[in-house]
């Protein structure tokens, strides 16, 4: 039996795609919250370690394909536009294994990857599109084309590498065209049978993509990549429909232990945010309002119990998920939402006087 979401609508499928989890392997440490976000929250000044999730998609139809890439090994000799304030920023990156051979490492070989998505252009999730052979096509959004081609060097501002698109399908995804609705954002059905689709959700960068699988049917069940749509879990929870629990299990280093959820509420107050809005609001990106608004589009989703929202970011799924070479489809049995849905109130032990 089809479940309906009020708030969140997809169109009815019959199919899915297999979803598994990559570990990009991909570590920033030392990044400073409030580079991110704002306002600042007593006893948290840095960002938990961030890793880089990547997605592995499976159609029934043999099709591959790769949602965001991680961090590339030699992120340091891409181009000026893409890395050249970093250094400045003192931030600990780190990368041991990029995805191509951590997927070539338990048999899955680069020729079958049709396609890579790019949720946007940032150098954290691009990867090296260029050791995949040219079989594999580059999917962009909107406005992509437009802002940074010709590539680098011919194009010595742009962020992007000619070697990454050369000799390679470069398509944007064009939403005016051909699109579907998905609660409040467009939808581009990727394989044409619904069970997989790429979201428009703008605002954190160009063309900036989130995407929509459906991992199980009768029920319905989806797993909604995020990309950078936010970087913290604090940015979209709490919100209107999903309220702090009066009950948060919180993880300390000798247990896990029961916390009244009204604790959190007064620290929202306290820093004169409503119990009911998230605790941050972004304050890195293209267009900063647009992003919010992409945001409030996506708590829409978020509040779903048959949708489990993961950002490219979010350290709360170690140790909770399998990943790859594990599926994540049966995410809902196992209950990984609901584990890892707030378990970024740790972050504020030191505010709340735990």
């Amino acid at each position: 039996m089809t479940r309906v979401n009020p708030d969140f609508p997809v169109p009815a499928g019959s199919q899915t795609v297999q979803v598994r989890i990559i570990d990009s392997t991909s570590r920033i440490d030392n990044l400073e919250l409030s580079f991110l976000m704002e306002p600042a929250i007593n006893g948290f000044k840095y960002m938990p370690t961030m890793p880089s999730w990547s997605f592995l998609i499976e159609h029934p139809s043999g099709e591959k394909a790769l949602f965001d890439l991680g961090v590339p090994k030699s992120w340091k000799s891409f181009p000026p536009g893409a890395v050249g304030h970093i250094d400045g920023l003192g931030w600990d990156i780190r990368v041991d294994k990029e995805v191509i051979d951590i997927l070539s490492g338990d048999g899955v070989q680069p020729e079958e990857i049709s396609s890579i998505i790019w949720s946007h252009w940032h150098w954290d999730h691009t990867g090296d599109p260029s050791r995949f052979p040219a079989s594999t096509e580059l999917v962009v959004g909107p406005g992509f084309k437009d802002a940074f081609l010709p590539a680098y060097p011919e194009g010595q501002n742009s962020p992007i590498r000619q070697i990454d698109i050369s000799g390679r399908s470069l398509r944007e995804i064009d939403f005016e065209k051909e699109s579907v609705q998905l609660g409040r954002f467009r939808g581009f059905d990727f394989f044409g049978d619904g069970s997989f689709y790429v979201l428009d959700t703008p605002g954190h960068a160009v063309g900036h993509l989130a995407a929509l699988a459906r991992t199980t049917v009768d029920p319905d069940t989806f797993i909604f990549m995020g990309g950078d749509l936010c970087h913290h879990s604090g940015e979209i929870r709490p919100s209107k429909h999903l309220r702090i629990p009066k009950e948060v299990t919180i993880d300390t280093p000798r247990a896990a232990l029961p916390c009244p959820g009204a604790i959190y509420e007064q620290l929202q107050i306290q820093r004169q945010r409503a119990p009911d809005e998230p605790f941050f609001e972004p304050t890195m990106g293209l267009d900063i309002p647009e992003t919010i608004e992409t945001i409030k589009k996506t708590q829409d989703a978020d509040k779903e119990d048959n949708v489990w929202f993961i950002y490219a970011h979010d350290p709360k799924l170690h140790g909770v998920v399998d990943l790859f070479p594990q599926s994540a489809n049966d995410w809902k049995i196992k209950n990984w939402r609901d584990e890892t849905l707030w378990a970024f109130l740790q972050d504020f032990e030191a505010a709340v006087g735990r």
